[in-house]
């Protein structure tokens, strides 16, 4: 990890909180994939677009077998993984994550729907969420005709994703009589979930550790004013209730400004009756999950996604 990241000072690209979002944008998608692995070769790739409350949402369908095969081996469709992509809810896209997406799908034997939500500042808080649960009830309706199975529909993401996704999980156990679904995991990977990014952890690991302090403030400032912070939208530690919503995998960064929040929510969660899964890796960084050319724990990381998936999903004896 030390390696990579003087690699990265090497390289000297400048932070995004010195770029316009537009700039962020297209050097992030620059690099997003030069540490992940190779895009993986998987049987089904559709485009897709999901019916917003702002217009039409990109979104992406990732599969590991043809919807022929698919029914042929369960003739109720494929589970599902719905993926919200990390960026701080200002950068990242559906390209910057489609490697992520398809090792999810090849190890875990589901189907992956990416979300390509609105991005600030054009599009504040709370659109981002507005999309991905807009997403959400799109996909319990449409799964059949998808060829997959909305009695197995889990949601996920990586940093702000994984934000989108506690928050999703939370609004689907409220709407769970209109939405005809109980989600069956939340994948959450180095989420956010407080209001102030004031814990300890954002202390320590301010500087020189990938995501640095500035470029958090950067991101909150494009999004969500701070007089809104405390809506549970935004920090679902600040959600009223947590009981009864679905079981969580948590997937944690030892050196990461979050990995006390992520372990927080997790502890949460757990005094509210919530199974949890959390595995914590030591010594590497946020978004180390997208590293897989570079350090081992990224892919020991898509291995234990994988696992929560099938174990979810009743995949581990297919």
């Amino acid at each position: 990890m030390a390696a990579v990241l003087e690699r990265i000072h090497r390289a000297n690209r400048p932070s995004f909180h010195h770029l316009s979002p537009k700039q962020a944008r297209i050097a992030y998608l620059m690099g997003a994939e030069i540490l992940d692995l190779p895009r993986a070769p998987l049987a089904r790739i559709e485009n897709l677009a999901i019916p917003g409350p702002a217009g039409d949402i990109a979104a992406r369908l990732y599969a590991p077998l043809t919807r022929e095969d698919a029914a042929a081996r369960d003739d109720l469709g494929l589970p599902v993984l719905l993926y919200f992509h990390g960026g701080g809810f200002v950068i990242g896209s559906l390209e910057t994550h489609d490697s992520l997406c398809r090792q999810l799908a090849l190890r875990s034997g589901a189907a992956v729907l990416a979300v390509d939500y609105r991005l600030a500042p054009e599009h504040p808080f709370p659109a981002a969420v507005d999309d991905c649960w807009a997403a959400l009830a799109w996909l319990a309706r449409t799964a059949p005709d998808l060829g997959l199975d909305p009695r197995r529909i889990a949601v996920g993401g990586d940093s702000a994703g994984g934000t989108l996704s506690a928050v999703t999980a939370l609004h689907a156990r409220d709407v769970r009589q209109a939405l005809g679904v109980d989600l069956v995991l939340q994948l959450l990977v180095t989420p956010g979930a407080t209001a102030h990014a004031d814990t300890d952890s954002h202390r320590r690991f301010a500087q020189g550790h990938l995501l640095d302090a500035d470029t958090i403030a950067w991101f909150f400032g494009q999004y969500i004013p701070p007089e809104r912070r405390e809506d549970w939208r935004f920090a679902p530690l600040q959600a009223d209730d947590h009981e009864g919503v679905a079981p969580a995998c948590f997937i944690l960064a030892e050196a990461d400004p979050l990995i006390d929040e992520g372990v927080a929510y997790a502890d949460v969660l757990r005094a509210h009756g919530v199974e949890v899964q959390l595995e914590l890796y030591r010594g590497v960084t946020h978004d180390f999950i997208k590293m897989g050319r570079s350090i081992p724990e990224a892919e020991q990381a898509l291995d234990a996604c994988a696992g929560a998936l099938r174990r979810a999903f009743g995949l581990d004896g297919a």
